[in-house]
């Protein structure tokens, strides 16, 4: 029996056919005709039968496609969204203080201005 897991082996062409074929089967599950998911994915019948035949096409049709057959979700985990990397974390919080310090007082010293040739 053929293993047919989408993988690096496979050509592009290869990977094309398997989701083409797996399209079809959901399709079929949820028991579309190719003509009814062209009419309320909004696209051709022609272009749900090059999907379905492995052929290449817009990833505007593929999503309304993926809408209608309710396999928007499976794009989440296709491509999760990232988040910052643990150093970019470390960088933005910044030094975190490890202890309270007690407020210095200030004597009421008068504050007197100093210029140039006062240190002689």
């Amino acid at each position: 029996m053929m293993n047919n897991k989408i993988n690096y082996l496979l050509s592009d062409e290869a990977i094309l056919a398997e989701l083409g074929k797996r399209i079809a089967q959901c399709r079929i599950e949820r028991q579309f005709t190719q003509v009814q998911l062209a009419e309320q994915a909004g696209v051709s019948k022609s272009t749900i039968e090059r999907i379905e035949a492995g052929a290449s096409a817009q990833m505007s049709s593929m999503i309304r496609v993926f809408r209608i057959l309710d396999l928007l979700p499976g794009l989440e985990q296709l491509i999760p969204e990232t988040g910052p990397r643990p150093m970019d974390l470390l960088k933005l919080q910044g030094k975190k203080r490890q202890r309270a310090y007690k407020k210095r007082r200030v004597e009421n010293k008068a504050v007197q201005k100093w210029s140039w040739g006062d240190d002689t």
